[in-house]
C-alpha cells in the first residue's frame, strides 16, 4: 500500500507539473470550462500513458493458443481489421489522457503559476464553523472516540503492576477501568464570505467572440476567489441601454441589439450591494467588462460619480475589463484611468484576444485584495 501511495503521489506530481506548463493554453483555449463539474474538472494531458491490465475471456485461452495456421491474421472474423482506405501518413497519432483535478488543486496551480498573492479579506466575520480539536485523554466517553492504543497500554501496565502478564503468553486483556478515551474542545473558526457581482454590456457591439473571452475568465476569477473564501456568492448584471439582474446562463448567451449606457449597470449593482451585502460583513467585488462603448460623456460623468460615491467605497475592489471590439471605440478605459488615476481600489484591464486572458487574470487578482 505504501509503494501505492508513493506512485499515486508521484503521478499526481507529473500531473501538476503538464498542467502548470499547459496553463496558459488551457486559460486562453478555453478547453475546461466545458469539462467542468461540480468540485472538479477534467484536465487533457498529453502524453502521460498509464499501464493498465486487460481482462479477457476465459475461453479465448492464452497467447499462441487455438487452431490457426501460420500466416493466419489475428483477431476474430475479421475483427480489429481495418478498411485499408485512406491516405498513408508519417506522423504520431496525438494521444491525450483526461485527468480530474479538484478545482482546489487547479486554484492552487493557477496561484503558483502567475504568482498571486493570498488575499486579506476586510469586513466583519460573516460565518462561524465548529471544528473539533482533541485535546488529550480521559477515562469517560463514547466507544466512538475510544483510544485503542492507550486502552492498551493502560491494560498492559495494569496486567504487568498485578503479575498476570505472562510474556510467553502475551495476551492483553482490558476491562472497564483500563478504556481510555480521546477529549476535545470546539474550536469556533470565522469564515469570511464575499459576493462576485459580474456585469456585461450585451448591446450589439458586444459579439459571441467577446462573450467567449468573458465566460472564459470568470470561470479562472470564479475558481481562484472561491479557493480565498469558504462562503461566496455571485450575481449577474446584463446592460445594454437598461440593466437587469439574470442567472449565469442567461448572462453568457444574451445578446441585444440597442445602445448602452452603463450607468444602469452600476446603479443595479448599487442595489445589489445596499440590498443584501452589507459591506461590513461582506468582501464586494464588482467585475464589468465592455467593449468600452458608451452613450454618451454625460453618462459616463454619471457612471463616474456612481463609482466614487457608491461602489468603490464599499467592495474590496472594482475591476474594469475592456474586451476589444471592431464595432466598440474603446474610449471608457480611458476616462476610468484619467479620473481614476492613483486609485489602487479601480483596476483596469485591456483584454485584446483570448492570449491576453491570462494577463488581465494577473491584472484583477494580482493585487491580493
Amino acid at each position: 500500500m505504501e509503494r501505492i501511495d508513493g506512485d499515486r503521489a508521484r503521478f499526481k506530481e507529473i500531473v501538476r507539473g503538464r498542467i502548470r506548463k499547459n496553463l496558459k493554453r488551457y486559460i486562453s483555449q478555453g478547453e475546461l470550462i466545458g469539462k467542468q463539474g461540480k468540485d472538479i474538472v477534467s484536465v487533457p494531458v498529453p502524453q502521460v500513458d498509464l499501464p493498465r491490465f486487460k481482462f479477457g475471456r476465459r475461453d479465448n485461452g492464452g497467447l499462441g493458443q487455438g487452431d490457426g495456421e501460420p500466416g493466419d491474421p489475428i483477431g476474430q472474423d475479421g475483427e480489429g481489421q481495418g478498411s485499408g482506405k485512406g491516405q498513408a501518413g508519417d506522423s504520431p497519432g496525438e494521444h491525450a489522457l483526461e485527468v480530474e483535478v479538484t478545482l482546489e488543486d487547479l486554484a492552487r496551480i493557477l496561484g503558483e503559476e502567475l504568482e498571486l498573492p493570498k488575499i486579506q479579506p476586510k469586513g466583519k466575520k460573516k460565518f462561524e464553523s465548529f471544528d473539533r480539536k482533541y485535546t488529550g485523554i480521559r477515562p469517560v466517553g463514547p466507544d466512538s472516540l475510544r483510544s485503542f492504543k492507550r486502552t492498551y497500554r493502560q491494560a498492559l501496565r495494569r496486567q504487568i503492576v498485578s503479575g498476570t502478564y505472562n510474556p510467553e503468553r502475551p495476551v492483553i486483556i482490558p476491562i472497564r477501568d483500563d478504556m481510555r478515551f480521546r477529549s476535545y474542545k470546539e474550536m469556533v473558526r470565522p469564515h469570511h464570505n464575499a459576493v462576485i457581482i459580474y456585469m456585461m454590456d450585451v448591446s450589439g457591439s458586444m459579439g459571441d467572440e467577446q462573450k467567449e473571452i468573458v465566460r472564459i475568465e470568470s470561470f479562472w476569477i470564479d475558481t481562484w476567489l472561491r479557493s480565498q473564501y469558504k462562503g461566496i456568492e455571485s450575481r449577474y448584471i446584463i446592460h445594454d441601454a437598461s440593466a437587469r439582474e439574470v442567472d449565469r446562463d442567461t448572462f453568457f448567451k444574451t445578446k441585444e441589439s440597442g445602445g448602452t449606457m452603463i450607468s444602469s449597470a452600476y446603479r443595479k449593482c448599487i442595489e445589489i450591494m445596499h440590498k443584501d451585502y452589507p459591506a461590513g460583513e461582506w468582501n464586494i467585488y464588482p467585475f464589468h467588462f465592455s467593449d468600452g462603448d458608451n452613450w454618451s460623456a454625460d453618462d459616463t460623468m454619471q457612471c463616474v460619480k456612481l463609482l466614487r460615491e457608491d461602489v468603490i467605497p464599499h467592495c474590496n475592489v472594482f475591476c474594469y475589463g475592456q474586451v476589444e471590439s471592431p464595432y466598440g471605440s474603446g474610449q471608457f478605459i480611458k476616462d476610468l484611468r484619467v479620473h481614476f488615476k492613483g486609485d489602487e481600489q479601480v483596476i483596469t484591464s485591456e483584454i485584446k484576444n483570448k492570449d491576453a486572458i491570462v494577463r488581465s487574470i494577473k491584472d484583477f487578482l494580482g493585487k491580493g485584495k
